[in-house]
């Protein structure tokens, strides 16, 4: 089954300059398993509402709570549900290397080129010849050179930064499968810095509060959480980011990305989409995530309703 979806087709996020991912919410049924029917309708609704690609398995999808057979079952459950394999990027990063090399070869074998690599995040204040080993690990076992490898950046979470002297080794060593790098350091200087430093590979920013700006600075876009809930807006202004509209498109997606942040990310976004779909399961997370409360709930909806019409409202007229 797995070998009837390999294409050497260029995924739709590459081969292009510019592009926006989302980073796929995880539904989850009432025993807290993946609602793996669920999780390809919600993709397909993602693709329909504007992003480029979905990045399936990542910290916003709850990846590090989910078993590695799950995460596969997953990845297969959206290709079975008919979405193309060239318009997914897939979290495989994992603290055992050899989850990460089966992740990893999982993907590829499925015919998903792209794959997002946390890098191993238990063991802190590691040298960089150690990170070095863990990719240069990787991709020897790997040994294909279609498998493209995008770098996940995310110190608040991981404690287990990749830095620019990493960087310039892999792309010295792996120049083909670095592809690209997604700095969600919430840091506008990393990710500059790693635009100047790296045009060869794909930059994104981890929000995008950001988007604008990786757009003008030569960046390829970015990949967002609560796109799953406000990707029209951020499609309108990936679309029109060289034009004078697009300073105050960038302004009505960012205040609508704040209203979000005030609540714990993942939670906050289950609620959402409860509310934009009637689905109740829409509302489980699997421990040691929960729940927000129920006034907290009520109050993140009417926030987010508020200024995401209002937002549209106003992109509306300046069309």
């Amino acid at each position: 089954m797995l070998s009837r979806r390999f294409s050497i087709t260029i995924p739709m996020f590459q081969g292009k300059r510019f592009s926006v991912l989302t980073a796929s919410l995880t539904p989850l049924d009432q025993n807290l398993g993946v609602d793996y029917d669920q999780l390809g309708t919600h993709v397909h609704w993602l693709l329909k509402r504007g992003a480029t690609g979905v990045v399936l398995m990542g910290t916003t999808g709850e990846a590090n709570s989910l078993s590695t057979a799950e995460r596969k079952h997953a990845l297969d459950a959206v290709l079975d549900a008919g979405v193309d394999p060239h318009k997914l990027m897939v979290g495989t990063g994992c603290c055992a290397l050899t989850d990460t090399v089966d992740l990893t070869q999982h993907a590829l074998a499925a015919g998903v080129q792209s794959v997002l690599v946390l890098p191993p995040f238990y063991y802190k204040d590691v040298i960089e010849d150690g990170l070095f080993a863990v990719y240069d690990h990787l991709l020897q076992s790997i040994g294909s050179t279609r498998l493209r490898v995008y770098l996940y950046h995310f110190p608040k979470m991981s404690a287990t930064p990749i830095t620019r002297g990493l960087m310039v080794r892999l792309l010295h060593r792996y120049p083909e499968s670095i592809a690209g790098f997604k700095d969600s350091s919430g840091d506008w200087s990393s990710i500059l810095e790693m635009i100047r430093n790296f045009p060869e590979i794909q930059v994104f920013a981890g929000s995008e509060q950001f988007l604008l700006k990786t757009l003008r600075a030569g960046g390829a876009g970015c990949i967002s959480a609560t796109a799953n809930v406000t990707s029209p807006l951020i499609a309108d202004l990936f679309g029109k980011w060289e034009t004078p509209e697009a300073d105050i498109l960038q302004k009505h997606v960012h205040r609508t990305r704040k209203v979000i942040e005030q609540w714990p990310m993942i939670s906050a976004l289950k609620a959402l989409m409860q509310d934009l779909t009637g689905r109740d399961a829409w509302m489980n997370l699997r421990p040691p995530l929960t729940e927000l409360p129920r006034g907290e709930v009520r109050r993140c909806i009417k926030l987010y309703t508020s200024v995401f019409n209002s937002a549209t409202l106003s992109s509306h007229r300046i069309q």
